[in-house]
């Protein structure tokens, strides 16, 4: 499973609803950014809670997605090296 990208997602989240709930209630700009930096860092770490969770519980699933990566690669490497010597 990717989760690198579940703590920026979370956060944008977080952020977007708390824009909306802000000019809802016609804050002022300084309190208004005062809130959503707290709710960015503050969802960012939930974020990053949630992640490492995600991976102490999937980790059998991210090791083969790695494998299956380098496999790739190392077959791309081999072809390259095939094409290179049969070119001289």
């Amino acid at each position: 499973m990717k989760t690198r990208t579940i703590p920026a997602l979370i956060m944008l989240l977080a952020g977007a609803v708390a824009c909306v709930a802000g000019i809802m209630a016609k804050l002022e700009i300084v309190s208004f950014t005062k809130m959503l930096l707290i709710v960015l860092v503050v969802f960012y770490i939930l974020g990053c809670i949630v992640k490492i969770v995600l991976d102490r519980n999937f980790p059998e699933t991210q090791e083969e997605e790695t494998t299956e990566g380098n496999t790739a690669l190392e077959e791309a490497v081999e072809e390259q090296e095939e094409k290179e010597n049969q070119e001289k």
